[in-house]
């Protein structure tokens, strides 16, 4: 089966995977998805991630998931996370475009030429890029 949108499908698959309440999410890697889930992580989202190369078989991606509070109380550490630019429409911002989610609380991915970063790190260094998605 050809996925048309992998990153909406990392996406959409961290997403049930946190409202089902599992541990690890498993889908197809790449580099760009591998790039996605190290900023993820660094920016306190999952708390691993892992590429699984298995014999004869494409490798895959593991992503591990964060939650908050006891057992009976445990919510998920992403609230939400949105696709903003998507095959049929992308989107890019500008340098002084890059926008704000939540007034600072969420994080915005970017894809730039100097690689995969959040939109706090596109300002500081003064570059734009196309829009992934919005996590918060």
């Amino acid at each position: 089966m050809t996925i048309m949108d992998p990153i909406a499908d990392m996406l959409t698959r961290i997403r049930n995977g946190l409202m089902a309440g599992h541990a690890v999410v498993a889908m197809p890697a790449s580099r760009i998805k591998a790039s996605l889930a190290q900023i993820l992580k660094d920016e306190g989202y999952i708390d691993k991630f892992e590429v699984v190369d298995e014999e004869g078989k494409f490798s895959a991606l593991r992503v591990h998931l964060k939650y908050v509070g006891e057992r009976r109380e445990r919510r998920p550490v992403i609230a939400g996370l949105e696709r903003v630019s998507r095959p049929g429409r992308r989107v890019y911002a500008g340098r002084n475009e890059i926008p704000r989610v939540l007034s600072g609380l969420g994080v915005t991915i970017l894809s730039t030429p100097k690689g995969v970063m959040t939109g706090a790190r596109a300002r500081k260094l003064g570059v734009g890029g196309e829009v992934i998605c919005k996590v918060w």
